[in-house]
């Protein structure tokens, strides 16, 4: 069965069950601090675990794109080494939010995989939880007796709470659970070696595909577990290793998941898969890691230095790292691969089809600029190997700082040492990765106490868009630790305050009761709850208080987003209808707009986006908002849907005259109230996204105030009332005369120079031999020495610059005299240089330095003095 057939039979099976079959979530988290990239199935489903929002349905199927690489759940160090463990993977599952348990989800399972899916009985294994001491929590009977009737029970295990106990995180929605292991060993296989004593021993032909999560407990922070009001089904199987299974392979590579990448790769590379162990890892790696790179950018998340964007990084250069040292791969390859992903992947995620030139664009910059970096990180590799001499250990700390600074793989340092008969201080590195991960993690850690809940009715909602102020009332609030200290989340009833989302920043303000006044430092949205940050908890938290927003943030961060939506109006007018936003950031200072254009925006076109919008502002455009409307209809209004971001099935849609967008943010109810509209720069942020930053409203108008003063300055200063250009035109022509003139003088000065050194040349062991200091500049220096090693014979020149802010050395040697002494200028210039702690290089017989010390300037002649003696 191919794997597009799979997909469709899981979905269909259970849509005829009742399900609603909804999309994939981005790959990419936004509104979940807890978690970076979604890592399982649940996860764009957490809120409704939570209690903290009512989903479409209360059955749900699809197919969830996953991203395992970081925090708990972490595959990518496996990827590559064995057939099974990936980073980005397929998770097909069906919910249940409070409908049915453990009955239907297990008959639902079994009919499945051995009526539909045709997979033998007597190849299946499922484990039931055994209880575990410490929670006080016994042997789930009844997922026991369900699996009894149709399995038999020597094909039924017990698992402990590291296998069959599935938890959201440390504190959270929790349960028991069943996995489904398959045994696809040869049939002779099978009959010596009984499969469940295999179950769960990373045996590559004995898997789990399937695990069933009866979601009933919540773990509180102090580890002790409480009944859920509602039972809930959480299920995962991986698609990959369905695939295997159901196409008769021993490993996912082998389906046609993977296949037509991998042949791909072969054809650029030249190398069979088969042909090696080690190049066998390299090209999964390249394979799995193209998936989960690809995804996360059609997806909006671009390789960074910095949280997501540096994981999605890490795994691009992992995966560039492989072919190059494995593959033989020193150019650009992995987006050229992303046209057979698209081809087997973009009917069911047309994500890639929209996104192909950002993502081909985006990888083939990263992957020239960490080759680059790898050659770069070999030549200071070396460098180091050299200066070693004979200690024969390269120090774990230089190791790492080549990793973490410049990106360069420890693995290929290690296989350069090597190849150079040393090794590495191993214990030394991995002191200084584990101070790295402790660093970061303290740096990420939120430790959350329980929620304090004071009024469980649900009774939460956000009123922000119509009001900056409102009556409130605590429901809930919790003590939360980080790298910064103690603080509190408070939620409310209703709240005025908005929640940071969509690029906007959150809402800061003030509550207010009679006896206390406690400043909200901001507002966020997590999981569907609105949480206000304080310092310090209120005395009276079960009282009223009066919420205050601070409204000129709000009206100065309200201005900058509506003049987003103008921007990106007018930047499609001007540039195409190929721009779409990539990232924005809306803050009450100014707002930054990232978006897809292939070249630097010239001054004209900028200056044409800026006057269209400030047109707009001009018309005076009124706010036209709907709310709770269906997103089919929205899209047929022509608003503009984002990829990368999760919508509702009721959305809210902002329209100025012909901008119409999806979008939750506030907004002016009149395009005149952004007053102006200003462009202060733009630049890339990557291959294929440009960013621009501006100004509105009274920052835009102080900017032109300044910029009115600054002329007027320049006027006075150029003594002219009106004509700057003219003025500044005469000013150039008058300095460009000056330095013709002060050339002419240097040149004459150089030449007198050249004089003097040429009698001040001695003859040593056979050369002609000079070694000066001149307070003439680099240049002028370089030429004389030049000069002379062309005019005399055996001639070897030697000459420091003496400038105390960037003093240089220039060495030139005669080409016969380089040739039949093997004289390299540039290995000796390098080695002299260190006096005045710089470097450089060259040819044989030329070669220049620059430093940063000119009091070593006589010590680096003098050291090459001693040389040609």
């Amino acid at each position: 069965m191919k794997s597009k057939q799979i997909r469709k039979e899981f979905l269909d099976f259970f849509q005829q069950r009742a399900h609603l079959i909804v999309d994939s979530a981005p790959i990419v988290l936004k509104d979940d601090p807890t978690l970076m990239f979604n890592n399982s199935g649940m996860a764009q489903f957490k809120e409704f675990f939570l209690g903290n929002g009512t989903p479409k349905s209360k059955r749900i199927a699809d197919t969830q794109k996953c991203l395992r690489v970081s925090g708990k759940h972490n595959d990518l160090d496996d990827v590559g080494k064995d057939t099974y463990h990936h980073t980005m993977f397929e998770m097909l599952g069906n919910w249940s939010f409070g409908d049915y348990f453990k009955k239907e989800a297990i008959a639902w399972a079994w009919e499945l995989l051995t009526v539909v899916y045709g997979i033998p009985k007597d190849q299946l294994y499922v484990t039931v939880f055994e209880g575990d001491r410490e929670d006080g929590t016994e042997l789930d009977q009844e997922a026991l007796d369900l699996w009894k009737e149709h399995v038999d029970e020597d094909h039924i295990l017990f698992g402990n709470k590291k296998d069959n106990f599935w938890e959201m995180g440390d504190i959270g929605p929790c349960g028991p659970c069943s996995e489904i292991h398959v045994d696809i060993r040869p049939a002779e296989e099978r009959t010596k070696i009984d499969g469940k004593t295999l179950v769960n021993m990373d045996h590559p032909q004995v898997v789990e595909i399937w695990n069933l999560v009866f979601m009933q407990y919540q773990r509180k922070a102090d580890g002790t577990l409480v009944q859920l009001p509602a039972k809930h089904i959480d299920t995962g199987m991986g698609f990959e290793r369905l695939a295997m299974v159901l196409q008769g392979k021993t490993s996912n590579y082998d389906t046609d998941v993977f296949q037509p990448i991998i042949h791909k790769l072969e054809e650029i590379s030249g190398v069979k898969y088969g042909a090696s162990e080690k190049t066998d890892i390299a090209i999964r790696v390249v394979v799995d890691h193209l998936r989960a790179v690809a995804f996360a950018i059609a997806d909006g998340q671009l390789p960074s230095n910095t949280g997501a964007g540096y994981v999605i990084r890490r795994i691009l250069r992992r995966a560039i790292s492989y072919g190059y040292r494995f593959l033989g791969l020193d150019e650009p390859f992995i987006y050229q691969l992303y046209p057979i992903l698209k081809a087997e992947m973009g009917d069911f995620f047309p994500e890639l089809i929209k996104q192909e030139a950002i993502v081909t664009g985006v990888i083939r910059e990263e992957e020239a600029s960490f080759l680059r970096t790898i050659e770069q990180g070999l030549n200071r590799l070396n460098q180091i190997i050299e200066q070693l001499g004979d200690s024969k250990v390269v120090p774990g700390d230089v190791v790492f700082e080549l990793y973490d600074t410049y990106g360069f793989p420890a693995d290929l340092s290690r296989i350069v040492v090597e190849d150079h008969g040393f090794t590495i201080d191993e214990a030394g590195f991995e002191t200084e990765m584990a101070k790295q991960k402790e660093r970061s993690k303290k740096a990420t850690e939120l430790v959350t106490d329980d929620w304090v809940i004071l009024d469980d009715s649900g009774n939460e909602k956000s009123i922000a868009y119509d009001n900056t102020e409102a009556e409130v009332k605590v429901t809930r609030y919790r003590k939360v630790k980080n790298k910064k200290g103690e603080f509190y989340q408070l939620v409310f009833d209703q709240t005025p305050f908005y929640a940071e989302s969509g690029g906007q920043i959150g809402d800061r303000g003030v509550m207010i009761s009679p006896n206390e006044t406690i400043e909200i430092v901001d507002t966020k949205k997590e999981n569907n709850l609105i949480i206000h940050f304080v310092e310090t908890l209120p005395e009276n938290i079960e009282g009223s208080f009066q919420a205050k927003v601070d409204v000129a943030k709000r009206n100065a961060t309200t201005k900058n987003h509506s003049a987003t939506h103008l921007l990106h109006e007018a930047l499609r007018e001007v540039l195409g209808p190929h721009v779409e936003q990539k990232g924005s950031y809306v803050g009450d200072d100014y707002l930054r707009f990232d978006f897809s254009h292939f070249a630097k925006m010239t001054e004209e076109e900028i200056a044409i986006v800026e006057q269209k919008v400030n047109e707009k502002i001009v018309e005076a455009l009124p706010l036209i908002e709907k709310r709770d409307c269906n997103m089919d209809e929205a899209l047929a209004e022509g608003a503009m849907a984002l990829f990368g971001e999760k919508y509702g099935d009721k959305v809210r849609v902002i329209r100025f005259g012909s901008s119409v967008e999806l979008c939750g943010g506030t907004h002016v109810k009149n395009t005149a109230d952004i007053r102006l509209f200003k462009i202060l720069s733009e630049s890339s942020t990557a291959a294929g996204i440009r960013r621009i930053e501006a100004i509105t409203a009274n920052k835009a108008i102080d900017v032109l105030k300044k910029a009115e003063q600054n002329y007027h300055e320049v006027l006075v200063a150029l003594k002219t009332k009106n004509d700057a250009v003219k003025a500044v035109q005469s000013l150039l022509d008058e300095n460009a005369a000056l330095k013709k003139q002060v050339e002419k003088f240097l040149a004459q000065q150089a030449a007198a120079e050249k004089a003097t050194w040429k009698a001040a040349i001695r003859e040593i062991n056979g050369v002609n031999f000079l070694a000066i200091k001149t307070n003439l500049d680099t240049n002028a220096a370089k030429q004389n020495a030049i000069d002379l090693s062309n005019e005399i014979q055996n001639a070897f020149i030697v000459v420091g610059t003496n400038d105390a802010v960037k003093p240089s050395l220039t060495i030139a040697i005669a080409k016969n005299l380089a040739t039949e002494r093997g004289l390299h200028a540039g290995n000796i210039v390098k080695e002299i240089a260190k006096h005045i702690n710089g470097g450089g290089g060259g040819q044989p017989f030329l070669a220049t330095a620059g430093g940063k010390d000119a009091n070593g300037l006589d010590a680096a002649l003098k050291q090459v003095e001693d040389f040609v003696k």
